[in-house]
Formats: C-alpha cells, sequence, structure tokens
C-alpha cells in the first residue's frame, strides 16, 4: 500500500519505519527540514532500539520524508501521528492536531477517490468526531462516510521497545463505528502483522478511551506497587520478594511489578493527566487516579530522604546515574531525574550527571550541572550516588564504587547489587 503518515515524532517515525519494513511504500511528512532530511538520509532522529537499522535499509527508498502534503492523494492513507500535548489543567492541546487535519483536507480537496484518515494520537474520547472529522471534511470538501473515511487507531508502543511492540503486538485496535470499507483498509496495511494477533473492532470513540484506559491503569499499578513497596520499606521487607509471589497469581500478572522511583515519559503522565482532565469536565472526580498520580510524584522526594540519613550533600559532588525516564530512550520528558536534580540543587549538592544518551537532552534542561562521560567519572570522588534510571551498564559498576569519597548508594531501580564496601538503600527494599 502506498502510505502517508503526518509527524515523525517518537510514533510517527517508528511506525513509518515499520510500515516500511512490513511492505508498504511511505511518506513521512514533518515541517522539521532536519528530520526530513535525516529520514531520506536513511538517519534516525531519535534513539530507539532496532529503528536506526530499518532507516538505514529503507530511509531514502520505501520509506520517504518530506515538508509537502502534496503527496497524500497519491497515497492510500493518511495517518496523523501528531502530538497532543498538555495544557497547564491537564487537558490536551489540539492545535497541532487541527492544523495537521486541515492541511491533510486541503490535500484532498482535489484528489480522487476514497481516502483513509487514520488517527494514531491519542485523543479523548469524542475529538475524532467533534473535532478532526468538520476539520477534514470543511477542508477538503468531501463528506465521511462518502469517499472519506476516518478511523481511530492507537499504538500501545513503549518507548525502548517501540519497534518490537509494534512488529509484535498483543491486538491491534480498529475504531471505524463499523465503517466496512475503513476495516478493509485498515486490516489490509496490518495484513502482514497480524498471524494469531487479534484485530479488535470497535467505535471511535471506545478506541480512543482504550489507549488512555489503558495507560491509566498502568500507571495505577505502578503506583500501587509503589505504595506496597514504601510500606514494605517501613518493615524491612523486600519488596521484591512479594511482588514475584503477587506475579503468580494470574488475576495480577508479573509485568509492571518493579517497584521505584516511579513512572515518567511522554504517555503516563499526559494521558494520566488527560483523562483526569476530561473526567473532571464531565463532572466526575477520578479519585484513585489522584492517588496514582500523588503516589508517583513522592517517590523522587523519598529518594532523596534516605540519601539525607547518610550524607549531607551542601557543597560535595552527588552522582546522578541516569537521566532517561526508563533504559532504552533519550527521552527525558517527565523523567523522574528531573525533581531529583531540582532537590539536590536545593540541597546545595555539586551535581554530575551520567545516562548513556540522554545527557545532551537534559543539559539542555540543566545546563549549569556537570555531565559525566561514563558512570565511572560520575562516581569518582563522590558523596553519594542516586540510581534513577536502571540501564543494564549501572549492574556491572562495583570497582567504581570503591572511588567514591563517601560510598553512599541510593537505588530507585534495584539495579545495583548490595555489596560489601558500600552503604546501600533500596528505595522500596
Amino acid at each position: 500500500m502506498n502510505v502517508s503518515i503526518v509527524g515523525s515524532g517518537y510514533v510517527g517515525t517508528t511506525v513509518a519505519a515499520c510500515l516500511a519494513d512490513a511492505g508498504h511504500d511511505v511518506w513521512a511528512i514533518d515541517v522539521d527540514e532536519d528530520i526530513v532530511e535525516q529520514i531520506n538520509a536513511g538517519e534516525t532522529p531519535i534513539h530507539e532500539p532496532g529503528l536506526a537499522e530499518l532507516l538505514e535499509t529503507y530511509g531514502g527508498d520505501t520509506l520517504r520524508a518530506t515538508t509537502d502534503y502534496g503527496v497524500v492523494p497519491d497515497t492510500d492513507l493518511t495517518m496523523l501521528a501528531l502530538p497532543t500535548p498538555s495544557d497547564a489543567d491537564g487537558s490536551i492541546d489540539l492545535s497541532v492536531m487541527e492544523a495537521g487535519a486541515r492541511a491533510v483536507g486541503e490535500a484532498l480537496a482535489d484528489a480522487d477517490g476514497y481516502h483513509l484518515v487514520v488517527v494514531k494520537s491519542t485523543v479523548v474520547p469524542g475529538t475524532t468526531d467533534e473535532t478532526l472529522i468538520p476539520t477534514i471534511e470543511s477542508a477538503s470538501g468531501r463528506q465521511e462516510g462518502d469517499s472519506l473515511g476516518v478511523a481511530v487507531n492507537p499504538e500501545f508502543q513503549r518507548e525502548g521497545s517501540a519497534v518490537t511492540d509494534f512488529q509484535n503486538p498483543d491486538r491491534v485496535v480498529f475504531g471505524t463505528d463499523g465503517d466496512e470499507r475503513a476495516l478493509d483498509v485498515l486490516y489490509d496495511l496490518y495484513e502482514p502483522l497480524l498471524g494469531d494477533v487479534p484485530a479488535f473492532e470497535t467505535g471511535r470513540r471506545e478506541a480512543e478511551l482504550i489507549k488512555y484506559a489503558n495507560n491509566a491503569f498502568l500507571a495505577a499499578k505502578v503506583s500501587l506497587i509503589n505504595e506496597l513497596g514504601n510500606i514494605a520499606k517501613e518493615f524491612d521487607v523486600d519488596s521484591y520478594e512479594v511482588a514475584e509471589a503477587l506475579g503468580m497469581d494470574d488475576r495480577i500478572g508479573a509485568r509492571f511489578l518493579r517497584s521505584g522511583v516511579g513512572w515518567g515519559g511522554s504517555c503516563f503522565p499526559k494521558d494520566t493527566a488527560a483523562i483526569m482532565a476530561a473526567a473532571r469536565e464531565a463532572g466526575y472526580e477520578p479519585k484513585l487516579l489522584d492517588a496514582a498520580v500523588a503516589v508517583n510524584e513522592q517517590q523522587p522526594e523519598r529518594l532523596l530522604a534516605l540519601l539525607d540519613e547518610h550524607v549531607d550533600v551542601e557543597g560535595r559532588p552527588v552522582a546522578v546515574l541516569g537521566l532517561a525516564f526508563k533504559p532504552g530512550t533519550d527521552d527525558i520528558r517527565n523523567s523522574q531525574a528531573t525533581p531529583i536534580i531540582e532537590g539536590l540543587q536545593e540541597r546545595g549538592a555539586e551535581i554530575v550527571a551520567y545516562d548513556p544518551v540522554a545527557s545532551e537532552a537534559m543539559s539542555e534542561r540543566f545546563p549549569d550541572i556537570t555531565y559525566a562521560d561514563s558512570a565511572s567519572e560520575a562516581l569518582a570522588g563522590a558523596a553519594g550516588a542516586v540510581v534513577v534510571t536502571g540501564w543494564d551498564e549501572f549492574e556491572t559498576l562495583d570497582s567504581a564504587f570503591d572511588e567514591m569519597a563517601e560510598p553512599v548508594v541510593v537505588d530507585g531501580r534495584r539495579t545495583v547489587s548490595r555489596r560489601d564496601g558500600i552503604t546501600y538503600e533500596g528505595l522500596t527494599w
């Protein structure tokens, strides 16, 4: 098939590369000329395992990039994979999505035949029907259900494993309100990937909410295991032993039971805030989600309080190991490293930070702290260290701790092993 994808961020670039790998011809449309040049040169604009290899293979060939919406009429379908950032009250800002929908509509104004527009971005229920479809119809002169189809196809890709998640999904969700032509196009698009993977057919509003429900449920699960971990710590209980037994209950499952410093990234915080804001606008108070957010926000301060028990960091170097919100990505959006760095700054510490791929991004947020080229360099002479991101390389730092001025390690991800010669504190164990 011929596919156009509007937006070349974490979602759009990964989806474009994976669809090219599935045998489709893909146009990536983005306003950023640097990103367009990178994709056409076969280079990745983001750090994502497996993505560089796909772009090297298909970039400039069956995956091409452009700033011109004029390619849209020559494709069978167009995906909107644009950002929906949070406003101050947690609700989503649809301005970029509306602009993209309008541009797609204008491109389709003089085109022939049926065209399907697929909403890949995360939007609250009713957005597609009440905002995006009228925008596309007005700009194109087409009517949904006639020569225009509109579907919602949420993504379930985790940063750090986005390629694998797209190519090996648990399920795909098709929100079409029963539009058979739209369903046929979506089945054709995903045919190389489906196999034994179930396709869940539903309405557009239901598909919109499924993504929010998915992330809200997982965010609440992480906060619940963190709450239990905090309680376990008070009783000198290893929460990971407890979680292992919990995970054997098939009603609970073992995934997302690693307690620690909390969740971040682009999805959990934004999506949880958005569905909470939408619920309040509808007159419902989401008390459980309020609690999940509150637990998550307290974890960085709990980690710093443990550090305070062992060392006064004022005027002394402290190593911050890990800046990305999770391993496998360079994304620092809503990383728990941010409040931890801010807390250390309030305490007057001299911060030496290290991350395998995210230091450059964090240096734009905190230009005045020191960034080390390795974890060993960050630890050398430090009065304490905090582990914020669970990178595998932090598991093998034993000898580096011997170079610390005071070997105090507070681990927020259960990455470092207890050993003689260091004062070790696990956040929830």
